[in-house]
């Protein structure tokens, strides 16, 4: 079965982005992995806060630059990646980018545009970008005909605004 169909939304603060990331972590499922892109400030890092908000995890969610990827406990496991220091797909490879355990949780990779699509061609991609001041569209970009259920929860999300 096919992909369905890109979803556009837009957002006009951090605290819209962060909302709506929420209400897309009620559809996550184990091994779902989601590939932010776009450019340095688009709003990568407000999302993947408001995803873990969504996962129900406690801790302080920060861009992982410095460390690749960090761990954290929620509703499902969420592994959250930045690939923004790394050259290409090998470095991200070599450094242990992909493993079974993100199979149990949720993967949100930063700077995606790193990784081919190809190595991860189910992956849900959700791509930024800036249209001045504090707004945003943020296209999501189905890898798999499961990832309906994301695009229902923004549809949902745009709804009740």
């Amino acid at each position: 079965m096919a992909a369905p169909a890109a979803l556009e939304v837009e957002t006009a603060s951090a605290e819209e982005t962060r909302d709506l990331a929420s209400a897309l972590a009620a559809a996550a499922r184990a091994g779902d992995r989601l590939a932010l892109v776009g450019t340095l400030g688009a709003g990568k890092t407000q999302f993947a806060k408001g995803f873990a908000l969504g996962l129900g995890v406690d801790a302080v969610v920060n861009s992982p630059s410095f460390t690749l990827m960090a761990e954290y406990e929620g509703r499902l496991p969420l592994f959250h990646q930045d690939l923004y220091r790394l050259a290409g797909a090998e470095e991200a490879l070599a450094g242990g980018m992909l493993d079974e355990r993100q199979d149990e949780g949720v993967t949100l990779t930063e700077w995606a545009e790193r990784l081919p699509q190809e190595i991860d061609p189910a992956r849900l991609t959700v791509r930024f970008v800036l249209m001045g001041g504090d707004r945003r569209r943020i296209a999501l970009l189905p890898g798999a005909s499961d990832h309906e259920r994301y695009l229902e929860a923004a549809r949902a999300w745009q709804a009740g605004r």
